[in-house]
């Protein structure tokens, strides 16, 4: 099982079950979570989605492990699912929350920073490295949230943050896990069409467009040999 879901008191749990891989996410990893997600916002006693990852760290990315049996197109496809489920929970009716900590790379840094309330634990270090191999995603999300100027270090030169830096930044909205394990989260007041009407007036629906970028940059020819050369020089 990659991907594990409770529901208590209105708050369903999506727990990311992968720690010996980091959980990076496969194709079949973000297959599940998307289904879970799905799931838990179709639930009307559902007020709250909240992520964790299991082990050591949050997500450590797109999971790569099996490059040599990637081709170009099946790389695509995956971005394009991945795009998906970010941009569901992006959009999601109800309260998501993530909860990281360790490695919140790539795509795990995408979804942590498509919450509502994104807590990290002291050890967390988040990184967006996908345009270091010409995929363009999740940069308008992010843009939205922090703010372009702060945005554009990490999309276009590799910027990486610690949990202090990330709060500072607005990436995160609170450190430590522990403290807010401890607590109740606040009661959501809103119901489900007022709460989807709040969303759509503070975030523009972008889908199309966001897609159709995304789509663009994972089909320009040669990605698998892009994220060849990328993993090649984080070697050296």
């Amino acid at each position: 099982m990659m991907v594990s879901s409770t529901k208590r008191e209105g708050i369903a749990a999506l727990g990311l079950e992968r720690p010996e891989k980091g959980n990076a996410l496969s194709a079949e990893m973000v297959a599940d979570l998307h289904a879970a997600l799905v799931t838990a916002i179709g639930d009307p006693d559902v007020h709250t989605v909240v992520f964790r990852g299991a082990g050591t760290h949050f997500c450590t990315g797109f999971d790569l492990s099996a490059l040599e049996t990637e081709t170009d197109d099946s790389l695509a496809e995956r971005f394009i699912a991945l795009e998906k489920l970010l941009q569901a929970v992006w959009h999601a009716p109800v309260r998501t929350v993530a909860v990281a900590q360790g490695r919140t790379w790539g795509a795990g840094a995408d979804l942590f920073a498509s919450c509502d309330v994104r807590v990290a634990g002291a050890d967390t270090n988040i990184r967006f490295p996908g345009s270091a191999f010409g995929i363009v995603l999740g940069t308008r999300r992010l843009a939205e949230l922090i703010g372009w100027d702060r945005a554009r270090p990490f999309v276009t030169e590799g910027a990486s943050c610690n949990a202090l830096e990330a709060l500072r930044a607005g990436i995160a909205t609170r450190i430590g896990i522990e403290a807010w394990l401890a607590e109740s989260p606040p009661p959501v007041i809103v119901d489900r069409e007022t709460h989807a009407a709040i969303r759509a007036v503070a975030r523009g629906d972008h889908r199309v467009e966001d897609l159709a970028s995304l789509e663009r940059s994972a089909r320009r020819p040669g990605l698998r040999q892009r994220i060849v050369d990328y993993r090649a020089r984080l070697k050296k």
